[in-house]
């Protein structure tokens, strides 16, 4: 499993070694938006218990400069470091780190915040508590992961920048450790991934012979994320819906192409068959969709997407009429 935690999104996948270098996706991969700038988020919050909403959006809107070093500040100081180590604490110097953030606070604030020196502390309770609701979120997506695949997991890769922190780790190790044999964190974990990047696109092109290009993927297979198909239009039968009817009879349906869920090569061609509408056509345009649906009927189902048209043109047009005169048109779909 390669679980890859970023800023804003943590996403995750299960390859099986399939030999000649090559990996083969088991599952569909997943994700969600529960990186670390969500932590900063649960931070922000936690500013605005203590200062005010009001303060800390006014602060925003009108000097986002020091609303970003404060918290640049904070993760330099407490959400990298952060172990879980319920000695933690931090204290946040508002008249060091964000001065003018002084004159948005209310009365009632300032006189408390004066009190106190202008220093907000942050103890274990306070960033566990930030840290908890976006840790906890990817616990339940690897669960997740790991419910969807047959097979026993034997590793679990942790890149991404904020697969750095300690905490992070020790609660994915405390979760995992007797379900997952090897959980390991790359030793540069930001640069894995443009380093995996580069080697996804030279291995497209990588060739044994100066005068041949041999396309051989790293990942060999993988598995659809989403069901693809072709808007077609047929005629109704007895049992299609009456309101779908239209013209000469005639119906529009969804014609599936490669649905979700299956494993496919990574150069994996789809072939399927249409007659046209009529022998005068000069144009044909064809609408791809996409749903997350296992199965759909119709284009307009909620759900469905229009990924694009495929258009052929007049000049390529004249050559499928011999089809058409045999009967068949030939639509081969990369």
């Amino acid at each position: 499993m390669i679980v890859d935690c970023g800023g804003g999104t943590i996403d995750l996948t299960i390859h099986k070694l399939v030999g000649n270098n090559q990996l083969s996706e088991v599952t569909e991969s997943t994700g969600d938006f529960c990186g670390s700038t969500f932590i900063d988020k649960e931070y922000i919050k936690f500013l605005c218990k203590k200062l005010g909403d009001s303060a800390i959006n006014s602060f925003r809107d009108n000097f986002y400069g020091q609303f970003q070093y404060m918290i640049q500040t904070f993760c330099n100081n407490a959400k990298i470091p952060f172990t879980g180590d319920s000695e933690f604490f931090f204290e946040l110097d508002i008249e060091d780190t964000a001065p003018v953030l002084l004159k948005y606070v209310n009365e009632e604030t300032r006189y408390i915040m004066e009190e106190n020196d202008w220093m907000i502390k942050i103890n274990y309770e306070d960033i566990k508590a930030m840290f908890d609701p976006v840790v906890n979120r990817i616990i339940k997506l690897i669960h997740l992961q790991l419910s969807n695949v047959q097979e026993k997991c034997s590793a679990m890769f942790l890149i991404g920048g904020f697969s750095e922190s300690k905490y992070l780790q020790k609660r994915i190790r405390e979760e995992f450790q007797h379900r997952v044999k090897n959980i390991l964190v790359s030793i540069h974990p930001i640069a894995a991934i443009s380093r995996g990047a580069a080697l996804y696109g030279f291995s497209l092109f990588n060739s044994k012979d100066d005068n041949m290009k041999v396309t051989r993927c790293i990942i060999a297979t993988r598995i659809l994320k989403y069901t693809y198909g072709i808007k077609v239009r047929n005629y109704w039968l007895e049992g299609d819906p009456i309101e779908r009817k239209i013209r000469d009879g005639r119906i529009d349906r969804f014609h599936c192409i490669a649905k979700r869920g299956i494993q496919v090569n990574a150069n994996e061609e789809f072939t399927t068959f249409f007659t046209p509408l009529s022998p005068m056509q000069t144009r044909v345009c064809f609408k791809i969709y996409y749903t997350k649906e296992y199965s759909a009927k119709y284009c307009d189902e909620p759900g469905m997407n229009l990924l694009g048209k495929l258009i052929i043109d007049p000049d390529i047009l004249i050559n499928y009429y011999l089809g058409f005169l045999l009967g068949k048109w030939n639509l081969l779909l990369l």
